[in-house]
């Protein structure tokens, strides 16, 4: 009897039990809203900054300092601010929902102590990344928007440089992974990939969330695979074998330098929606403040929001790309496609697996999980696999835990 792609796929898919697709659905169809929400939410801060004349007062208290100065500031305190004012929503997006989809078991304290963390990093970064902005409108004159794009593609790479060195053990624990027969394969899959072993790391992921995810994060003498602890106390050696040489593929496709060129590309193109659209954008609010008035970066930033869920097909589009070429690259130097399947399934919780054509399109960052099965059980009829074969579970009414 041939093998069946088809059957298998639907099979691997159907074993996660009717109850475990739906509350998937239910999850899924929850963030896509909650990303067209978020715009709303932003709207709202907007108007409300704009309405109380928050900036304008703190831009007159910094009226004699200098412009560099008086900008940095006025920029920080929006950052800080809003971040304050969006508490409540972000805690419901982030943490309430989460714990009630069972996708997070961090305590409601750890998980402010972080988003602390976060809000002041994002406030210093922030407000530089639009020191910076403002300085070309200043300077650029009428062509600002596109030296943006140069702007972008320095602190995309420099965030993606300094984030695992300095940003990243701000919130995890990064360790080797530890010796034994997970070490020993990593490390063949490593060496074979021309990447140094002593760059493959596990860490705590499961202090923020209970999805069996890995990643490859950093640039130069920075990057690195980090593998969580959850995937590797929840997986097969064949799944993490699997996962990991996707990872691998990631890093050496250059995906990450793809990342740092499309977003450059996509900055010149929402800055330049911003420069047209910005006058008229900011007399809605009640703002009598032009682009290059530091007193008018609520309405930029809402702007920018929009713009970026707009784009997101774009995104999206580019980034499934990414993901299933990973996918083809983790199938052709480990070839284990009934272990990428089992590992890929796991996802399922938090990306349901059967999405319609066009919200794949518009919100899926990865392609369906029903999608990437099919590929894996496409490539293991034209490839003999080197595993022995794994027997799909039968139905559950839970899924397992989660990867990426």
């Amino acid at each position: 009897m041939s093998f069946d792609p088809a059957a298998a796929t639907k099979a691997y898919i159907d074993s996660l039990g009717p109850a475990a697709l739906e509350k998937a659905a239910s999850y899924t169809i929850g963030s896509e809203w909650l990303s067209f929400w978020g715009v709303v939410v932003s709207a709202l801060v907007t108007f409300l900054f704009v309405r109380l004349r928050i900036l304008d007062r703190i831009d007159a208290r910094l009226g004699r300092r200098g412009f560099a100065l008086r900008t940095f500031l006025v920029c920080a305190a929006f950052l800080l601010l809003s971040a304050i004012v969006t508490l409540p929503w972000n805690l419901y997006e982030g943490w309430w929902r989460e714990t009630a989809y069972g996708r997070t078991s961090q305590p409601l304290g750890d998980y402010l102590g972080q988003g602390g963390i976060s809000i002041v990093l994002g406030t210093l970064f922030g407000a530089l990344f639009f020191l910076g902005i403002y300085a070309l409108i200043r300077r650029a004159g009428k062509r600002w928007w596109v030296w943006s794009g140069g702007l972008a593609a320095l602190a995309i790479s420099l965030i993606m440089l300094l984030a695992p060195i300095v940003v990243e053990p701000l919130f995890n624990d990064y360790k080797p992974v530890p010796a034994g027969p997970v070490r020993d394969a990593l490390i063949v899959q490593a060496k074979e990939a021309g990447i140094e072993p002593d760059r493959i790391f596990m860490y705590d992921g499961s202090r923020q969330s209970n999805n069996f995810t890995a990643n490859v994060s950093g640039i130069g003498h920075s990057a690195r695979i980090a593998i969580s602890d959850v995937a590797l106390k929840g997986a097969s050696l064949d799944e993490v074998k699997a996962v990991t040489g996707h990872e691998i593929g990631h890093y050496v496709l250059g995906h990450i330098w793809i990342i740092v060129v499309v977003f450059s590309l996509l900055a010149i193109l929402l800055f330049f929606l911003a420069d047209r659209l910005f006058p008229r954008v900011a007399r809605a609010f009640g703002s009598d403040a032009t682009i290059g008035d530091p007193r008018g970066f609520p309405v930029l930033m809402f702007l920018l929001s929009l713009f970026a869920f707009l784009v997101q097909p774009v995104q999206n589009t580019l980034s499934r790309i990414d993901e299933s070429s990973a996918d083809a690259y983790s199938l052709r130097t480990v070839n284990l496609p009934d272990a990428l399947a089992t590992a890929l399934v796991k996802t399922a919780e938090y990306r349901s697996p059967r999405p319609n054509a066009v919200e794949e399109f518009i919100f899926y960052s990865h392609p369906s999980v029903e999608r990437r099965v099919r590929a894996a059980m496409e490539w293991k009829a034209a490839h003999p696999p080197a595993e022995a074969p794994i027997p799909v579970p039968a139905q559950t009414s839970t899924a397992p835990a989660a990867a990426q």
